[in-house]
């Protein structure tokens, strides 16, 4: 069973497929767009679980590889490994016309994304997710970036990808924690444009999580769909593509302040962020408290954090964090853009928010 989902940007267009056993189908979908050596950047954890499985079937149809193993982590997003990669890439004579697969999660697909946008000026790049987090959202729509101690993702550019294969059942080998990270991302969909899909979570959250493979299938794939709207409407985020950022500009702050350690993960920073959104908007008279409650109860029901103390060894500011959401860039003159709602499945994007009033949430 398999879905494909159109990303129609002319020129730019691509497909995502998803479904089950995709990976054994890997050389299919490449060989119409490969051409000479194929390099395959991925991390330790997966060059260990599924590396061989993929060179296998692309060798299978006739196509050579290189692999080009990094560390696994949010810290590999940085200057010094997007050097590191570029230089192996360039010792690998990869070419203007070749392509390059990222075969990892967000942080793989982030960084091999940025490098192949900027190497001799544009090279093609495949998305092979292999986290719940990068197949619903990262691997999709182009953003590519590294994080620098100013704060996440503030360099980077715009490179979409030529496919994106996301096989479910690559979710099998994911560390529990992991998918639950992932799941935030899935959350974040649902709360801010559909109350159906909210609604089927709550329902269904629990069974997919546990590894029922067509209801992972369906949360996918609702996720791309969603994003594949907004991202055809909004490609280089000047309007709504900024909605998919719910819980981003705070999530990003705490993950400034960890220092992007492993203490939390993206998706645990986004579901805290999420429900410091849903207080604001409600401190602002936007929302009830009913639409944050029941978020903050979904959440904690499949196991995601949904408080700052929740963060082990957690000792920064509120002004501290503020000072990190300032310079977020969705921030316009240091004034504060943030996305908020007005309950449950609509968000919308807020300019010049009152500083003091993100302080008085982030300090309760």
């Amino acid at each position: 069973m398999s879905e494909t989902i159109a990303i129609p940007l002319g020129s730019r267009s691509y497909d995502i497929h998803i479904g089950t056993r995709l990976l054994e189908r890997a050389g299919e979908f490449l060989a119409p767009v490969a051409r000479g050596v194929v390099p395959v950047v991925t991390d330790e954890n997966l060059a260990r679980l599924h590396l061989a499985t993929l060179e296998r079937v692309l060798h299978a149809q006739g196509i050579e590889t290189r692999h080009i193993v990094l560390p696994p982590g949010e810290e590999t997003k940085s200057f010094a490994w997007l050097e590191r990669l570029c230089r192996e890439l360039l010792r690998l004579n990869v070419d203007r016309n070749g392509l390059i697969v990222a075969f990892g999660g967000g942080v793989i697909g982030d960084l091999t994304g940025l490098a192949a946008g900027v190497l001799k000026r544009g090279v093609r790049f495949l998305q092979v997710p292999t986290t719940l987090l990068a197949q619903v959202d990262s691997s999709v729509g182009g953003k590519t970036a590294i994080d620098v101690p100013e704060g996440k993702n503030l360099i980077g550019l715009f490179h979409q990808p030529s496919l994106v294969l996301a096989d479910i059942s690559l979710l099998a080998t994911l560390p529990r924690r992991e998918l639950l990270a992932g799941y935030a991302e899935v959350v974040k969909y649902a709360a801010l444009g559909d109350t159906h899909f909210f609604a089927w979570l709550e329902a269904n959250a629990a069974t997919a999580l546990d590894g029922d493979s067509e209801r992972l299938s369906h949360i996918v794939a609702q996720c791309c769909r969603m994003k594949a709207a907004i991202v055809t409407r909004d490609e280089r985020e000047s309007g709504e593509r900024a909605l998919l950022n719910l819980g981003h500009t705070f999530g990003h702050a705490l993950e400034s302040a960890t220092s992007y350690s492993g203490t939390l993960l993206h998706g645990e920073a986004v579901a805290i962020g999420m429900v410091l959104a849903f207080r604001l908007s409600e401190r602002l008279g936007l929302a009830a408290a009913e639409h944050t409650q029941r978020l903050v109860r979904h959440l904690e029901q499949t196991g995601l954090p949904t408080r700052i103390e929740q963060i082990g060894g957690f000792t920064a500011e509120p002004r501290q964090l503020l000072e990190f959401m300032r310079r977020d860039k969705k921030a316009e003159s240091g004034r504060l853009r943030l996305v908020l709602v007005r309950g449950i499945g609509q968000a919308f994007v807020m300019d010049n928010v009152p500083a003091e009033a993100v302080e008085a949430v982030l300090t309760k």
